[in-house]
């Protein structure tokens, strides 16, 4: 891969823009669960953008973290024995986690591109899949998910009714309010049609 020099011009207040996104708080939220969630052996990064990117760089953590995520004996990525060094094999690692962070339920919208984390082109990217990851796990509630339950937002969920037949007939009865109201409404004080308008001179 080669190696990317300083951006000028637009390129630079755009990439500003992005990099302005990233949320440090966050992050401290995000170690502080992956650590909860996969088990102290994962380490902690050095604070700030930079740390956060080497730490999750090669796919490993991510993959782990996804994997604690389901029951034991359904594991979606394979970890490797020793962490990859080259970048292809990183590249990959970190794809194979998309892909089941994307089977587990985290919308396309919500996903990060590869090169987001590998080239540090969008950080807060990362930081929103893996919110949204965070989501999913304490929205299901299946016994997987380690941590606080405070630390992410529990998606909205399907509430279905069932009205029985006599319901849906009365429903048809009831004049909805984007129609208006026909409550208070009178003739009171109207003059006949056709009547003369009143001039008095």
């Amino acid at each position: 891969m080669a190696n990317k020099g300083p951006s000028y011009g637009m390129s630079r207040e755009v990439q500003s823009k992005i990099e302005k996104k990233y949320d440090e708080e966050l992050e401290e939220r995000l170690v502080e669960w992956i650590v909860v969630q996969c088990g102290p052996d994962v380490g902690r990064p050095d604070r700030g953008r930079l740390g956060f990117q080497v730490w999750l760089k090669n796919g490993v953590i991510l993959s782990k973290l996804v994997n604690s995520l389901y029951p034991d004996g359904s594991k979606p990525v394979k970890v490797p024995e020793n962490p990859p060094s080259m970048v292809f094999k990183q590249m990959e690692q970190v794809a194979q986690f998309l892909k089941a962070a994307e089977d587990y339920g985290v919308t396309k919208t919500d996903m990060f591109q590869t090169v987001d984390l590998f080239e540090g082109k969008d950080l807060a990217a990362v930081q929103r899949t893996l919110m949204a990851l965070g989501s999913l796990a304490v929205t299901k509630n299946d016994g997987h998910y380690r941590g606080d339950p405070n630390w992410f937002m529990k998606k909205a969920q399907e509430h279905k009714r069932e009205f029985t037949e006599s319901q849906l007939q009365e429903g048809k009865h009831v004049i909805g309010l984007q129609m208006g109201s026909n409550r208070g409404a009178s003739q009171a004080g109207m003059t006949g049609y056709g009547r003369p308008r009143q001039i008095i001179s």
